[in-house]
């Protein structure tokens, strides 16, 4: 007999989650068992993510912690873009071929969400190692009349399937011909339908396929479609990503995927809300564009950055502002420091026995109880913070032994298995200057001289001279 503790009591209380599919809360139940199948959209690897990017993956990350905090075993996917219009012209311009470069931004990706204790999905599929799969998905479109061939490229009818607009609730009468928001980058002939397969023409260069289909590329859309199925089979969980690609691109997905294999594609659709900048569009002309890299080049930490991007609720609509930000930093400053000073060596003091016990399990509870409303993190940080209160008022009232502090110190490591704020990064110092020395070489050899004097500048923090010499470059600290 499975005893009644903490834990499992904790692991059966109902966690609820809003599904924009049908604009309501709904008890999570997944399809098998204590397992999750999870697909994140992930970046398109043409320049550097920027912070609104970050916010949805801190979402994600967020829910996949929160499952795995409740007993799930989770299965997590999360795709790479590495072709279409954007890659193509980035690596045209630059003269390099297009997996050189997208495997460079491929790495500056990991890298950041390294940086901000994402934790790492189980797989990343490449959407150029998924082309036959692609190609099949649209060879069976094309059989059941769904999809068909044009002057450049094979498109989608989106007249033809009968559930089409029901994530963003559209009403076919809405997709008026001519409408260019309606439009996606591949889309030349119908404002209604989109490109699954693009015919090769001249400005691809050497980026083609040669498929059944004929030479040339996939859409954008068509590769989640692929990418998801392969991985995590049809229907799976959760889908995630921000709220701009609800529409055209998961609706065209579940077009797709519904389409092809005629059941449903996805549980539950989960939906991140827009970063906005000093109450304005975050744009480069208005100068209110920021990378993680930038904040970072600010003096910002990583712990201070992943703490704001992910203390405001994920559907409601995040103002980033610099004052923010330090506030977020003296945030997190407090709880490390009130951490550590729990750790600190006590005197012999009587303990309180249930007391203690009491409070950490009420503010737990809450904790819990917030985070099974949708993710109600700021609730859930209420209840942290109350903790650090109760624990801050017995240490200046009555003082707390080693027992007592190691318990709210577990409480605090139990909840930052969700938060990922506090933990501290075990490094090997000399490895890490190794890589970072590596790493300014590659962008010195793309000729990217912001990645290098930025790294230069984080060694130079770090008290280590590099020296230029004909054997290659050497590194030291200072006599």
């Amino acid at each position: 007999m499975q005893r009644d503790t903490a834990e499992n009591k904790q692991r059966n209380t109902m966690l609820k989650v809003y599904n924009t599919l049908t604009r309501k809360k709904e008890t999570f139940k997944p399809i098998k068992d204590r397992e999750v199948s999870l697909y994140t959209c992930g970046p398109t690897v043409y320049n550097y993510a920027h912070i609104g990017n970050f916010r949805a993956y801190i979402f994600g990350d967020l829910l996949k912690r929160y499952l795995e905090y409740k007993g799930y075993k989770v299965n997590h996917v999360m795709n790479l873009t590495d072709v279409d219009d954007k890659t193509i012209a980035g690596s045209q311009k630059e003269g390099v071929k297009l997996g050189e470069f997208t495997e460079r931004y491929s790495t500056y990706f990991f890298e950041d969400i390294k940086t901000l204790n994402i934790e790492p999905a189980d797989t990343y599929p490449k959407a150029t190692g998924h082309i036959s799969g692609m190609a099949a998905i649209i060879k069976k479109l094309l059989k059941k009349g769904l999809a068909y061939r044009a002057a450049d490229g094979i498109y989608y009818s989106i007249s033809k399937f009968r559930g089409y607009g029901k994530l963003a609730q559209l009403e076919k009468t809405q997709l008026k011909a001519g409408a260019r928001v309606l439009k996606d980058e591949y889309d030349k002939e119908s404002a209604q339908d989109f490109a699954l397969w693009k015919f090769w023409d001249k400005e691809d260069g050497e980026v083609f396929w040669e498929t059944e289909l004929g030479r040339g590329r996939p859409g954008w859309h068509i590769e989640c479609s692929a990418m998801s199925t392969c991985y995590l089979g049809q229907p799976f969980d959760i889908h995630t990503g921000g709220i701009d690609l609800m529409f055209p691109h998961h609706e065209n997905e579940i077009a797709q995927s519904e389409g092809a294999y005629g059941k449903k594609f996805v549980n539950y659709w989960m939906h991140c809300a827009h970063l906005i900048v000093d109450g304005k569009k975050m744009s480069k002309s208005l100068g209110n564009f920021y990378t993680l890299r930038d904040l970072l080049e600010k003096g910002y930490s990583p712990k201070a950055i992943r703490y704001l991007l992910l203390a405001t609720h994920y559907r409601q609509q995040l103002n980033f502002t610099f004052e923010e930000l330090k506030a977020a930093t003296r945030t997190v400053e407090g709880l490390i420091d009130f951490k550590s000073r729990l750790a600190e060596p006590k005197p012999d003091i009587k303990s309180k026995g249930k007391p203690i016990e009491m409070v950490i399990k009420k503010h737990m509870s809450c904790f819990e109880k917030a985070l099974d409303d949708d993710l109600n993190i700021s609730e859930a940080l209420a209840a942290i913070f109350e903790l650090v209160r109760e624990g801050n008022r017995l240490m200046a009232e009555e003082g707390l032994n080693r027992k007592e502090a190691g318990k709210i110190i577990r409480a605090l490591e139990r909840a930052d298995k969700v938060l990922g704020i506090l933990e501290e990064e075990k490094v090997n110092p000399e490895k890490e200057i190794e890589e970072l020395v590596m790493r300014r070489e590659d962008a010195r050899k793309m000729k990217n001289w912001k990645e290098a004097d930025r790294i230069r500048e984080l060694l130079k923090q770090k008290n280590i001279i590099l020296e230029d010499t004909k054997e290659g470059i050497r590194y030291r600290k200072p006599l």
